[in-house]
């Protein structure tokens, strides 16, 4: 497996494709993923046979702050441990070993995998706030 951190225009149209196969990004144009992933810090795809099978981003300031986006692997990809050699990748990029803190949002069902890497849901005080702008 190859792990790159660009992508050319077909692994972003199967990354478009990879979008639509879930229920929290489906109906994102390919504007829309073009955009954001163009729009990120670091991307991380992994690439078997030539095709992408896992994709994460992530959006930092290098200093105090790194927010993991959009962990995602193929459905033909699931059950041979690439969320989490995913998340070890992001880990260990070297432009994230001096940021504070590496964030991330999930659903309840996925806290006890992320907190095998040492993330946590006790944060203090802090609130998830959104603003809707379109």
């Amino acid at each position: 497996m190859q792990i790159v951190n660009q992508l050319d225009d077909t692994q972003t149209m199967e990354l478009h494709r990879l979008y639509q196969s879930e229920w929290w990004s489906q109906g994102r144009t390919l504007e829309d993923t073009i955009r954001c992933v163009n729009g990120s810090s670091i991307i991380f795809g992994f690439i078997e046979q030539g095709q992408l099978i896992a994709f994460a981003r992530v959006v930092t300031d290098y200093v105090f702050k790194a927010f993991i986006f959009d962990v995602i692997v193929a459905q033909s990809a699931r059950g041979k441990g690439l969320g989490e050699r995913m998340v070890e990748t992001i880990q260990a990029h070297p432009d994230l070993q001096r940021v504070k803190h590496i964030e991330l949002y999930c659903r309840p069902d996925m806290v006890p995998f992320y907190q095998r890497y040492g993330f946590t849901t006790d944060i203090g005080d802090i609130v998830l706030m959104r603003h809707t702008t379109c």
